[in-house]
């Protein structure tokens, strides 16, 4: 077996297990989205911690479609040799590969910039649709419930809002530390809970080597992806009789 057979095969093999995942967590990211409860009660016990999973169901089902995407290029662009379907996967990856770096160099160096954009996306969904929409409401109270935090600053992100307005002009019983009945203002501010986007920083620096290593092995397969279309694409020419 050749150089130029052998790097086929494994482009074949590699992908195929990328459209398999891919159509895998496509179906799981439907199913929890459509019926999220039934999705629950197969998990049993641990259900408490899938619900983290299925308020992400869209986000699920947006990579699947990229995956299967990804990997029906990567296969067909393998097996019938062809060079516009090895662009094509090529490209997506890299452009793939070009916004996570371009992410991760703004999320470094301007960190209060990604504050503010992120905070400009927050903060109007806490105050009209937390409380009244149930996908917002449900993401936001497993974070703060798993981050320990309140909001996306502090509590006063839910000043005047919707849920501060329809529940007595209280906030999220997360946002004060001993859980009562009602969390007042009074409360909250003693309570002094750190708002989510602190916590989720602190986080992350907890765990820096691990979110390094990930992010530095998903690049390294990128990279790895996008030279081995390249070589496939500039070697057809050679390998056809």
């Amino acid at each position: 077996m050749g150089c130029f057979t052998f790097v086929k095969v494994m482009m074949f093999l590699f992908n195929f297990l990328i459209f398999v995942g891919g159509a895998a967590l496509l179906a799981v990211g439907i199913w929890v989205s459509v019926d999220g409860g039934s999705f629950l009660k197969v998990l049993g016990p641990f259900s408490s911690q899938a619900m983290q999973f299925v308020n992400v169901g869209f986000f699920c089902i947006a990579v699947g479609a990229v995956l299967v995407l990804l990997g029906f290029l990567g296969c067909c662009g393998a097996q019938k040799e062809s060079k516009c379907l090895l662009l094509m996967f090529f490209a997506i990856i890299l452009i793939i590969f070009i916004a996570e770096v371009a992410a991760g160099v703004v999320a470094l160096a301007y960190s209060s910039f990604a504050e503010s954009i992120l905070k400009a996306w927050a903060t109007p969904a806490l105050q009209t649709q937390y409380g009244k929409d149930d996908v917002v409401t449900k993401i936001w109270n497993s974070t703060m419930t798993e981050l320990k935090c309140c909001g996306f600053t502090n509590y006063t992100d839910f000043t005047n809002s919707y849920y501060y307005n329809s529940h007595g002009n209280s906030y999220p019983p997360t946002c004060c530390r001993a859980l009562n009945a009602t969390c007042t203002q009074s409360d909250a501010q003693q309570s002094d809970v750190q708002g989510c986007f602190e916590q989720l920083l602190s986080t992350l620096k907890k765990n820096a080597n691990i979110v390094g290593g990930i992010a530095a092995g998903i690049c390294l397969l990128e990279v790895a992806a996008m030279f081995v279309s390249m070589y496939l694409y500039c070697h057809l020419d050679k390998n056809i009789r």
